[in-house]
C-alpha cells in the first residue's frame, strides 16, 4: 500500500490548477497527488517525476492520455521537459521526503524496524548505498554528514564508534548498525536517535538536498509569471531550503537588495508561514505530523 498523500487539499487549492495548464508533479510515488490533479485537467498536460522503479507499476494503471511519467530524479527537472516539448508550465508540486511504500517495503534498508541491508537507494541502480558508507566513509566525513543532515548531537562520538566497530565486525545490515551505536542513543529515546541517524545516511546516498536545490533553481526558469510552486517539506533541513528559495532566492547567505530594499528572487510567498496538517488529518495519518507546506507564486 502506497501512503496517503498528505495534505492533499491544500495541495491542489495551492497550485490553482487551470484545466489546459500544463502541471508537474515530481514525487509520483504512489501517484495520489497526480491523480488529483488529472481530475483537474481538460486538455491540459500532467507530468510525473520518480526514480524509483516500484513507481512505475502505480503509473501503468494510469490511463489517462494527458499524463506522462518520467523516470528520473527531479534534479533534471528541465532537461527531461525539454525531451518533452516543454519549457514552461502552469504549476509545480514536491512533496519531499520519502514514501511510506519505501519506508515498509522492509528488504530497501530505509526503517529501522525491519532487519536488512542497509540500502536505501531511492534509485536502485545507483551504485553507492548505505552499506558502503557505513563501510567507507573516513570518521571525518561520517562525522560531517550525521552533524549535517541528521543533526546528532554526539555525531563526532558516533563517527569514532561506527569507525571503531567496523574495524571489528562487518557492519552490513540494519539490526548491525544498531548493535554498534545503541550505547550512544539517549535512554528513552533509541528510535529517535536511530531515525536520525538513518535520515542523515539517506540524504547521503540519494544527496537529497543538493538534488532539492538544483531541482528549485530550474522552477525559477520553467514556471509561467503567476504560475505556482507547490513544496511539502518533513524536516528542517529540506523545509529551510524551500523557506529560503522562497523567500530570497537562495539557499544561503543574504541576497543583495535593489536600490528600494527589495530582493531579486523569482518567487512571491503566498503563506508567511507553513501550512501544516490539522489535528484530524495527523490522527489519521502519522505521516502528515511533521509536514510543513509552502506555496509560492512566480513573479
Amino acid at each position: 500500500m502506497y501512503h496517503t498523500p498528505v495534505m492533499l487539499k491544500e495541495c491542489i487549492e495551492g497550485l490553482e490548477i487551470k484545466p489546459d495548464g500544463v502541471y508537474v508533479d515530481v514525487t509520483f510515488g504512489g501517484g495520489g497527488h497526480t491523480k488529483e490533479i488529472l481530475k483537474h485537467i481538460k486538455g491540459g498536460k500532467v507530468f510525473s517525476f520518480d526514480q524509483d522503479e516500484d513507481a512505475k507499476a502505480n503509473a501503468d494503471k494510469i490511463t489517462d492520455s494527458s499524463f506522462t511519467l518520467i523516470e528520473a530524479n527531479f534534479r533534471y527537472l528541465k532537461r527531461y521537459l525539454k525531451l518533452n516539448g516543454i519549457t514552461q508550465i502552469d504549476g509545480l508540486l514536491a512533496d519531499l521526503g520519502i514514501s511510506s511504500h519505501q519506508i515498509d517495503s522492509a528488504e530497501r534498508g530505509f526503517s529501522t524496524r525491519f532487519d536488512a541491508e542497509l540500502d536505501m537507494r531511492m534509485d536502485r541502480s545507483m551504485e553507492k548505498s548505505a552499506k558502503d558508507i557505513v563501510a567507507t566513509y573516513p570518521e571525518k566525513e561520517l562525522h560531517k554528514i550525521f552533524g549535517m543532515y541528521g543533526e546528532v548531537t554526539n555525531a563526532k562520538t558516533l563517527a569514532a564508534a561506527i569507525v571503531k566497530g567496523r574495524a571489528n565486525n562487518k557492519i552490513n545490515t540494519v539490526e548491525e548498525l544498531k548493535a554498534a551505536i545503541k550505547h550512544l542513543a539517549p535512554r528513552g529515546k533509541e528510535n529517535k536517535y536511530f531515525a536520525q541517524v538513518f535520515q542523515a545516511l539517506r540524504i547521503e546516498v540519494n544527496d537529497e538536498l543538493k538534488a532539492l536545490e538544483e531541482m528549485l533553481v530550474q522552477t525559477a526558469e520553467v514556471i509561467k509569471p503567476g504560475g505556482k510552486l507547490v513544496v511539502m517539506a518533513y524536516h528542517s533541513l529540506e523545509d529551510r531550503l524551500v523557506k529560503n528559495f522562497i523567500g530570497k532566492g537562495l539557499f544561503h547567505g543574504e541576497p543583495e537588495k535593489d536600490l528600494y530594499g527589495n530582493y531579486s528572487k523569482p518567487f512571491e510567498a503566498e503563506n508567511r508561514k507553513p501550512i501544516e496538517a490539522s489535528e484530524e488529518e495527523v490522527e489519521r495519518n502519522k505521516r502528515a505530523r511533521s509536514a510543513k507546506l509552502r506555496i509560492a507564486a512566480k513573479l
